[in-house]
């Protein structure tokens, strides 16, 4: 009896890396344009899933060459209805870029957990950090771009900007800094002796008084500015969502490159 549980223990034991694994084995990089080398696959494979571990998302990479016929949106939607990607169930939590090099579209969009976390703005953002790399044909770095800023994004609660200038680091440690700086200030000033004497001081204040009071008036002076228009820096396009053709809802962006 005894040989018989060590046997069906050690059996799970062998079996428990290949269950705990077996979803970091799944592809992210689906390069059906040619854009990537075996390497740079690896790489991103390698990435895709240690970020996607950390948030319980996985993120997508999908090219293709033609157009033929097909819409850009209309074919990553028919990826996630028929791949089911995500990363603890199918049709889970999911973040898809999808590029057409014919057409040169590009389309972001974010389902589950990713269309709450990446809203459009926020899939605006990313698209526009990576449109220059993608233009000048540095698919890697954009790739990589992509994977690293959604995965930092959805460590932002929804509604919050994450690009604001008070969560960067560096200002964090500068203000830090500034403000240590205006209190050792302080210190050091209220450290040395007070001064006593002042211009009222020596002022006989019964004959010293205000003699005459006028205000006189120049002139009104009005300025007009047009108001700047707001441009799409990111190549153009839109964001929004809607439905995949199974049904599916997501967040997303859209734009050329």
């Amino acid at each position: 009896m005894v040989k018989k549980y060590f046997l069906i223990f050690a059996f799970l034991f062998v079996l428990l890396p290949f269950s705990t694994n077996a979803h970091a084995a799944e592809q992210k990089i689906y390069d059906n344009a040619g854009l990537l080398n075996g390497d740079q696959i690896q790489r991103l494979e390698a990435l895709a899933n240690e970020y996607g571990a950390k948030r319980n998302t996985d993120f997508i990479i999908l090219t293709k060459k033609d157009a033929d016929g097909i819409d850009i949106e209309k074919y990553m939607g028919d990826f996630y209805d028929e791949k089911a990607p995500g990363y603890d169930q199918p049709h889970g939590n999911t973040v898809i870029l999808a590029i057409d090099m014919e057409e040169r579209d590009i389309v972001l969009a974010g389902f589950k957990k990713a269309e709450k976390y990446l809203d459009s703005n926020r899939l605006d953002s990313i698209r526009g950090k990576i449109t220059p790399d993608l233009s000048s044909g540095n698919y890697e770095h954009a790739f990589e771009t992509f994977i690293k800023t959604s995965y930092k994004y959805m460590g932002f609660r929804p509604g919050v900007d994450p690009d604001n200038i008070f969560f960067n680091i560096w200002f964090q440690i500068i203000c830090s800094l500034g403000l240590a700086g205006i209190i050792v200030g302080i210190m050091a000033y209220n450290s040395g002796g007070r001064i006593t004497i002042n211009s009222s001081t020596y002022e006989d204040q019964n004959k010293s008084r205000v003699l005459d009071r006028s205000d006189v008036y120049i002139r009104t002076t009005t300025t007009k500015r047009r108001k700047p228009s707001n441009n799409n820096s990111s190549g153009g396009g839109g964001s929004g969502g809607g439905f995949t053709g199974g049904g599916h809802s997501y967040s997303s962006s859209r734009g050329k490159f």
